[in-house]
């Protein structure tokens, strides 16, 4: 299983919000190439790249901090935020040098572009499943869909995605830890065929234990994302690479 620091960019500045929300924002870096080398020196061997402005705007904003992000740590990185054409992932993928897209918002609303945009990418396409109460969440968060978790995830069973990515929003970032019924979903998921990222209050060395546990079981659970846990340093990145490495 793989851990993927993420790092949120908005303004230029690595930062983090609670719930997705805007309005409730702490700055954690203003260099976020610098918290990119940082983690990489900790044994960060993928990086989870949200671009916050380009969510809220529908279109990918931070390219320059992306693109030294990737170019100057030579990791493989995924980013979402924003990308919804095929002009957006063409971009991405060829001209910031990312090794992985994640689209939210245009796969709830067009499921069908969607898969086929993954035949046109093979393997390169991350489907970003945002939930609250096991419903899709879009738009950056600002709204909850009549959509379930589930319903969406079985339209791409058969497409080549490289991820499902799930985040459980009322979690994020919340430093609460990974509840039950995330658990639940993302074994769920994972019975399905697809390959699934955590995302979402992972808080603890517990946390990433519990999602372990379920990797032992059926490993199409292939990787967690930490966001603020690493940034107030209730999870060590060098202790989890480690650890998830044992």
């Amino acid at each position: 299983m793989q851990l993927y620091p993420a790092i949120d960019i908005r303004g230029g500045k690595c930062v983090r919000l609670r719930q997705g929300d805007y309005n409730d924002e702490t700055i954690f870096g203003d260099d976020p190439v610098e918290m990119a080398l940082k983690w990489q020196a900790e044994g960060a061997e993928w990086l989870h790249l949200v671009d916050l402005d380009g969510a809220r705007e529908g279109r990918p904003v931070n390219h320059d901090v992306v693109r030294r992000i990737v170019s100057e740590t030579g990791l493989p990185c995924q980013m979402g935020g924003g990308i919804r054409d095929e002009d957006s992932i063409a971009l991405a993928l060829n001209d910031l040098g990312l090794s992985r897209v994640i689209i939210g918002t245009k796969a709830l609303k067009e499921p069908d572009w969607f898969a086929e945009a993954c035949t046109k990418f093979p393997d390169k396409l991350a489907l970003g499943l945002d939930a609250k109460d096991s419903m899709v969440a879009t738009e950056g968060w600002l709204e909850v869909s009549s959509v379930s978790v589930m319903q969406l995830a079985e339209r791409f069973t058969d497409v080549p995605l490289a991820a499902v990515i799930y985040t459980n929003i009322a979690n994020d970032g919340m430093m609460q830890g990974v509840d039950p019924g995330t658990l639940s979903d993302l074994r769920a998921l994972a019975d399905m065929g697809l390959p699934v990222i955590a995302s979402g209050g992972v808080t603890t060395m517990d946390d990433l234990a519990a999602l372990q546990k379920i990797y032992e079981a059926q490993p199409n659970l292939i990787g967690a994302i930490v966001g603020r846990a690493i940034y107030e340093g209730t999870i060590s990145v060098k202790e989890a690479c480690g650890a998830l490495a044992d």
